[in-house]
């Protein structure tokens, strides 16, 4: 520490600046890489950090911002843009069908009303180069007339010009034919090329042939409708992310396109029927979840530390014992009591010669997740709970004893009072963690047992975080933008909660 100290001067001046170059370096290289993939929120973050890093560690006036920076960064990268940006797409239409660019949408709608013409008109192809541009050259089967067809249109070819060998074209005066292997590497962009051919229709390649295809679709762009011309339904936009039917809202034209809906999630959860029963069922058992876990969990913790702060024989085997669970990994944990659980060959109905299904009924896998939940945390709690204990000054015990106080009065009144000022910040925390403990309820009951037949999309033990993962990911059917606004709703419950937890317990004023 001494020697850094004293590494300032000319040598310092040269490091920092070797360093500082590095950086920029990587940021600059991450802003064009963000730039380039449309980064938005992380393009405009990355350039905030570019500019306050070069102030600080270049300016002799911000000397405490050297120390907290990387801090601060850190803070802003994994904390405030996900949020950000969790807050940001939670404002979206945004789910299966509805996440590509509108006008990407656009141009694959317009693809879709692409149709082979009523004569049905064909082409023998081959594809190649003029120019260094890939082209084709086509040869009409009725007429057989030769043209070569390229991006900005078709160019007719003198008989001359055409090279036939065996009745069949295979090339053209400046046209380079594509070797089979540069064919096959190009594949799927050849099968994706669509020339116009100036009447407003397109050519289309079908491997060695190719079809006329002409527009069925026809866009206004003044009224903003897209018009089927074989149906003659008309399609306009519904200001929600889709081309819907003028006289069917349901009808839609897909793909659509991740559109801004300012609240409409957040009303979505609360004015649809079909998601406002799950989200609330949800919410309940979630919350209940919580405490119960807690309370169950700090009741045993506490017990057990008042058992063994009194003299016991095999005190420290006791211990030792107790804290095996807090030392094995969570998942394998709850992978094991999910075999134990288990209805053909669990130990638990092995042991009593039972079969019960716990997992398949409602109320046994709430018990199964609360059990196995208490026997993961009750550890951790016995630990703060005998160290606080051994913090509560001895003195205020004899004082008590002395006055008559009884033990269980002293542990009423005096120590449980103690205790729980002291644990006030863990037991928030740990009702946070619960509140979002994703790995025991996913692990272990998968959110189950779940009423498909009924059309139910949350199970019986989803929580919220859970039920938040199936929204997103869980089905065919996913709505991202639904899954960000039930994130922000959990996000600002349990800042909430912790927030008026430790007001009340007036942590934040000792500080």
């Amino acid at each position: 520490m001494h020697r850094l100290a004293g590494f300032t001067g000319l040598p310092a001046q040269i490091a920092k600046i070797i360093f500082m170059a590095i950086a920029d370096a990587a940021l600059v290289a991450m802003f064009f890489a963000s730039l380039s993939k449309h980064g938005g929120l992380l393009t405009i973050v990355i350039a905030i950090i570019f500019i306050v890093t070069n102030i600080v560690y270049f300016s002799p006036r911000t000397v405490p911002l050297k120390f907290l920076l990387p801090g601060l960064i850190l803070l802003i990268t994994f904390v405030v843009v996900p949020v950000a940006y969790t807050i940001q797409m939670s404002a979206f239409n945004y789910r299966t069908g509805n996440e590509i660019s509108q006008p990407e949408a656009f141009k694959q709608i317009m693809s879709q009303g692409l149709q082979p013409d009523a004569a049905n008109t064909s082409f023998d192809f081959l594809v190649g180069r003029v120019d260094g541009k890939l082209v084709g050259l086509i040869t009409n089967q009725a007429d057989h007339t030769s043209a070569i067809a390229t991006e900005s249109g078709v160019t007719p070819l003198a008989p001359a010009d055409v090279k036939i060998i065996d009745g069949r074209v295979v090339g053209a005066s400046g046209f380079t034919a594509l070797t089979p292997d540069e064919a096959a590497n190009l594949d799927s962009t050849i099968s994706n090329l669509k020339f116009p051919d100036g009447h407003g229709a397109y050519i289309s390649p079908q491997g060695d042939s190719a079809i006329l295809l002409t527009q069925t679709y026809l866009y206004d762009k003044k009224k903003g409708t897209i018009t089927d011309t074989l149906s003659g339904e008309v399609f306009k936009d519904n200001g929600v992310g889709n081309f819907a039917n003028t006289k069917d809202s349901h009808q839609l034209l897909q793909p659509g396109w991740k559109a801004f809906n300012t609240f409409a999630n957040y009303t979505h959860l609360f004015t649809d029927p079909v998601v406002r029963g799950p989200f609330i069922g949800v919410f309940v058992w979630t919350t209940i979840f919580a405490f119960t876990t807690v309370i169950m969990m700090f009741s045993v913790g506490l017990l057990l530390a008042i058992v063994l702060n009194q003299k016991l024989r095999f005190r420290r085997f006791y211990r030792s014992i107790l804290i095996l669970p807090y030392a094995i990994p969570s998942f394998m944990s709850i992978l094991i009591w999910g075999g134990m659980f288990n209805r053909q060959y669990g130990a638990i109905n092995g042991l009593f010669h039972t079969h019960i299904d716990w997992f398949n009924n409602p109320w046994l896998a709430k018990a199964t997740i609360l059990i196995v939940n208490l026997w993961l945390g009750f550890p951790y709690f016995y630990l703060v709970s005998s160290g606080a204990l051994q913090a509560i000054p001895a003195e205020l015990e004899e004082a008590a004893s002395i006055d008559g106080a009884k033990t269980s009065t002293i542990l009423r009144l005096i120590k449980l009072p103690l205790l729980l000022q002291i644990l006030s910040p863990l037991l928030i925390s740990s009702f946070a963690f619960n509140f979002n403990n994703f790995n025991i309820v996913y692990l272990l009951t998968g959110g189950g047992p779940t009423d498909v037949l009924h059309g139910k999309t949350a199970g019986a033990t989803d929580i919220l975080i859970t039920y938040t993962y199936k929204t997103a990911f869980g089905s065919a059917e996913q709505n991202l933008g639904l899954a960000c606004a039930i994130s922000v709703i959990i996000f600002f419950i349990i800042g909430s909660i912790s927030m008026w937890s430790l007001k009340r317990s007036k942590v934040l004023e000792q500080i």
